[in-house]
């Protein structure tokens, strides 16, 4: 079980939905649900199988009946029971605004919301949105964002520099806006690692561990999700942030082991609560001492 339990309320995942598989929404609620959330789920994009596996049929949620479901949240009579919302990718620009009235619409009940926004735009090998996609995103979303979960390439566009070095994503990740933000894919200092840095206002934090070739899809998704849970939880930043990276690596390895083509999540929920598996913790110089000397 997770260290501490989840506190009342319910979080609103919006995101993309797969029949098979374990990105978008199903590792985000899965994850969510695993660790005591209640979470309510919105569709954006309905796919059979992730993209990567091959063509298949995409179903966008028409504009008119994504507004309408917004509409329909909004007023809903369990509504006062949300304390967070967590928004993946999108599939339309107008997704992007109906997302935005949405964290409006609650902020004026609880100012308190938190608002999580992964900005799932793209990766090294470039957008995998139309533009307009992304600069919504950019522009609505966020704005609005309490966290803001970008990898190294979506930082980049939405900073619109090229960072080739973790204190060019810190500066990038001050300048973006949302403060936290949680850069995944960021550039390791150990040797054949990976790792996820992490800026607050307290704290600059780069979260490593080995590298694993090849992994599932998903892994952006699901650490967005049990990262945004830890905070829920009230764990200090530091430790959120080490059991979230400890998850998701765990789950990734165990995945592979497993010559699995998705994320094994439904064998794996130990892994969630309790990851067992070694993170190095570094702290780094935050900007706001660095710009000091």
């Amino acid at each position: 079980m997770s260290e501490s339990p989840a506190a009342p309320g319910a979080i609103i995942v919006i995101s993309i939905h797969v029949v098979r598989g374990a990105v978008g929404n199903r590792a985000a609620v899965f994850a969510l649900e695993t660790l005591g959330h209640r979470v309510w789920a919105l569709p954006t994009v309905i796919l059979p199988w992730h993209p990567g596996h091959g063509p298949s049929t995409r179903v966008i949620m028409p504009d008119a009946d994504f507004r309408s479901i917004i509409d329909d949240l909004i007023r809903a009579p369990w509504i006062g029971e949300v304390r967070a919302v967590l928004s993946g990718y999108m599939g339309s620009p107008a997704q992007a605004a109906g997302v935005a009235r949405l964290v409006a619409a609650l902020r004026e009940r609880n100012p308190d919301l938190f608002y999580a926004c992964d900005p799932i735009i793209g990766d090294a090998g470039g957008l995998y949105v139309p533009v307009e996609i992304a600069t919504a995103i950019r522009e609505l979303l966020m704005p609005l964002a309490t966290l803001a979960t970008p990898n190294r390439f979506e930082l980049s566009w939405l900073a619109g520099a090229a960072l080739e070095a973790n204190a060019d994503l810190l500066e990038a990740a001050v300048d973006l806006g949302p403060s936290p933000v949680l850069v995944t894919s960021a550039i390791p200092m150990m040797s054949g690692g990976t790792g996820n840095l992490y800026l607050s206002g307290r704290h600059a934090l780069l979260a490593e561990h080995r590298l694993i070739d090849s992994p599932p899809n998903g892994t952006g998704d699901l650490l967005s999700a049990v990262f945004l849970a830890r905070l829920l939880e009230g764990l200090p930043e530091e430790r959120a942030l080490q059991m979230a990276t400890a998850s998701v690596y765990e789950i990734i390895a165990r995945s592979r082991k497993r010559d699995a083509d998705e994320l094994t999540l439904e064998q794996d929920a130990s892994s969630l609560a309790t990851p067992m598996a070694m993170v190095q913790m570094r702290r780094l110089l935050h900007p706001s001492q660095a710009r000091k000397k």
